[in-house]
């Protein structure tokens, strides 16, 4: 039995990044453990009966529920660090003390000491610009690589043959009224890679079906349809079955 530790910024970003890969495991029979540093406070909010939350530090607990229900779908432990969601580039919440960008130090030493405490095989998480550069994705990657010790880090990324297909079938697909697809000349985002630079590939069909019913849960910051998925800026993402890791 491997034992994984996915450590993640803030609830959804387990599913969205790596849903496959924990339901691929958990399906496996393997111990799938998640650590969540924040309980994204700064989320938008999608449902119109909650947008009330948007801006309350009552949406932590209302997150933190979306990301239980989540991993009981997804078949994991989770673990919460505590710190609280820095926001996009350039919003007021960085400035916040508790914010996990001002927070390297102590988010290392919790991870060390989950690490200690769990015994992983191997750690999971986002590549060094964050996927797209969100500085709590960045700040968790930092944590990450600097807690692992001499641990294997799984590092998510999408081969550039992927993106490519995934826009077409977007692109393609017919959508809900007001939702786009993001524009097949588009630039790609840092995780984007050259496929060459994959060493890790999870493909599973069954495991891509339990990640869809599992992103449900997270219905103040996902649309679920068939076969994509949408967050607040409307734009559509293929919903897929495979994710792809350096090391």
């Amino acid at each position: 039995m491997t034992r994984l530790l996915f450590v993640h910024a803030h609830p959804d970003d387990e599913t969205l990044w790596n849903g496959v890969t924990i339901a691929h495991h958990a399906l496996a029979g393997d111990d799938v453990h998640v650590a969540t540093c924040t309980l994204g406070e700064e989320g938008e909010v999608i449902p119109p009966e909650l947008e009330h939350l948007e801006g309350s530090e009552d949406l932590a607990d209302v997150r933190r529920a979306e990301l239980s229900g989540a991993l009981q779908v997804l078949g994991a432990t989770g673990h919460l660090l505590g710190f609280r969601d820095s926001g996009m580039v350039g919003s007021p919440a960085a400035a916040d003390p508790r914010a996990l960008v001002n927070n390297l130090a102590a988010a290392t030493a919790a991870l060390r000491e989950l690490i200690d405490e769990l015994q992983p095989d191997v750690l999971v998480t986002y590549e060094q610009y964050g996927g797209y550069g969100h500085p709590d994705h960045i700040a968790t990657h930092r944590a990450t690589v600097a807690a692992a010790g001499q641990l294997p880090v799984w590092q998510t990324v999408v081969p550039k043959s992927w993106a490519q297909q995934d826009r077409e079938w977007v692109a393609n697909h017919p959508l809900e009224p007001g939702l786009s697809p993001v524009p097949v000349d588009a630039p790609w985002d840092p995780s984007v890679v050259p496929d060459d630079t994959v060493t890790h590939r999870v493909v599973d069909e069954a495991a891509g079906g339990v990640r869809a019913k599992a992103l449900t849960h997270h219905r103040t910051q996902v649309v679920v349809h068939d076969g994509y998925f949408a967050l607040s800026n409307n734009v559509a993402k293929r919903l897929g079955d495979r994710e792809a890791f350096v090391s």
